[in-house]
């Protein structure tokens, strides 16, 4: 007896176009083709073959997905995204409001064509409103979601969480929410419809618990004064006598007498958690103990406890740490190490992903998966509308 057959993932089967944008789009089609989807990627083209400059480098948010050359100005080259989305389940695109529609590839013409296309696009700020057609980033994008304000320590500026929470939390993860969605709609209806992700709106998505516990008179609009915005001594960042840090968060009773009592405070005399008069000075208190040991001396001392001690890793160095590399939460994909496929799944397990092709570096032959023939890719090629 054999058993089932092997998977592309859950995904396998669904059929998506991508139109090249940055940050966030990418990462939305390199999680559906993570996850199994069948995804091609089409480019400028005329763009510069890997080897050449800058664009000689290893891309990662494009992995998993052949890319073709595509002029959208050149009316055979929008012919044939339409071609293409005729057989498509998902287009993506990411384009500021108006310039799709200006190539004739607006949500109108391509659900005329295919009425089951589920149609998914990104904005930073939206489609409509005052800023609908400013330039921004996720810096600005989460300034004005009210996601930054809260994020820094006491007395000290905002820090921007990298590109985190806009681009790719309330940006890519979260039209790749909508697309399943919109999917798992069309099984019932049998139609497609716009799917339209705004990074402003995802981050204020994500500030929702924060909103609900200054309903509830919880949090201070002040920065660095909360339980989770570095405010107390036990949810917070110590540097270590090497030089390293560690982070903790012992929150519940029980695992902040584990934290303290660690530190060297005795168990019948451990300061009262929730005293916020005391938070100043516990943290000054907290961050000198750490200071007398090395990372990893405090990492045996916390070993096994409940203390919620853990170790801030480096980009370099997380790949390596033994949870990780047990759950193989990175994988080595043509050569670098990246994060691997996520979440996981217990009958239809995505494959490893396949590296992304060099920038500039098409795959014509995808175009025959989609329906054409070798002579009218060649057309295509000679009319200058793909390379």
């Amino acid at each position: 007896m054999t058993g089932p057959a092997p998977t592309r993932g859950p995904l396998a089967g669904l059929r998506v176009v991508e139109l090249t944008g940055l940050g966030p789009l990418p990462f939305c089609a390199m999680v559906l083709a993570d996850l199994g989807a069948d995804v091609v990627r089409l480019e400028r083209t005329g763009l510069p073959a890997a080897g050449a400059g800058t664009l000689d480098r290893r891309m990662v948010l494009t992995r998993g997905r052949p890319s073709v050359g595509v002029d959208l100005k050149h009316p055979q080259g929008v012919e044939l995204v339409l071609r293409m989305l005729e057989h498509a389940d998902v287009l993506l695109e990411g384009y500021r409001p108006g310039v799709v529609e200006r190539l004739g590839l607006g949500p109108e013409v391509c659900l005329e064509r295919n009425p089951r296309l589920v149609y998914g696009r990104i904005t930073g700020y939206g489609r409509e409103g005052p800023l609908a057609m400013a330039a921004g980033h996720d810096i600005n994008y989460i300034s004005v979601a009210g996601a930054l304000a809260p994020i820094g320590r006491r007395g000290e500026a905002p820090v921007p969480p990298l590109n985190l929470v806009g681009d790719f939390g309330g940006g890519g993860m979260l039209l790749a929410m909508g697309i399943l969605a919109a999917l798992h709609e069309r099984s019932r209806s049998g139609r497609g419809q716009v799917v339209d992700a705004a990074m402003v709106d995802g981050a204020a998505l994500l500030t929702t618990m924060l909103h609900e516990v200054r309903g509830l008179s919880l949090w201070n609009d002040a920065r660095g004064t909360n339980i989770l915005d570095t405010g107390a001594h036990y949810y917070n960042v110590y540097e270590t006598a090497d030089g390293e840090f560690v982070s903790v968060g012992a929150m519940e009773p029980g695992f902040y007498r584990a934290f303290m009592t660690g530190l060297g405070f005795p168990a019948d005399d451990v300061p009262p958690q929730d005293d916020r008069s005391q938070w100043e000075s516990l943290k000054a208190e907290v961050a000198e103990i750490f200071r007398t040991r090395t990372r990893a001396q405090w990492l045996e001392v916390f070993d096994g406890t409940d203390a919620c001690v853990t170790p801030v890793l480096g980009l370099g160095e997380a790949p390596a740490h033994p949870h990780n590399r047990e759950r193989a939460t990175f994988a080595e994909v043509g050569g670098v190490v990246e994060p691997a496929p996520a979440p996981r799944f217990s009958r239809t397990p995505p494959g490893a992903p396949a590296p992304a092709p060099p920038p500039g570096v098409h795959a014509l032959d995808a175009l025959a998966a989609w329906g054409l023939a070798p002579a009218e890719i060649d057309a295509l090629v000679e009319a200058g509308a793909v390379d």
